[in-house]
């Protein structure tokens, strides 16, 4: 799954980010809108992550989804 697939099926896959990342409100996740980066700065904000352990777990999630 890559970036253009991620803004195109947001609406599909948000509910599934929100099941992995129970901290992000609807707020955040409309904030998102699909946006990989601004997702990865989400999760440092909200779960003290570095830069590159939330992208390893997007990555991680976009195997899955």
């Amino acid at each position: 799954m890559n970036e253009n697939t991620i803004k195109g099926n947001w609406e599909q896959i948000k509910g599934n980010v929100q099941k992995k990342w129970g901290e992000l409100t609807d707020d955040e996740l409309d904030q998102i809108n699909g946006n990989r980066k601004i997702l990865a700065g989400k999760l440092q904000e909200k779960y003290g992550h570095a830069q590159d352990a939330a992208e390893r777990e997007i990555e991680e999630f976009e195997r899955t989804y």
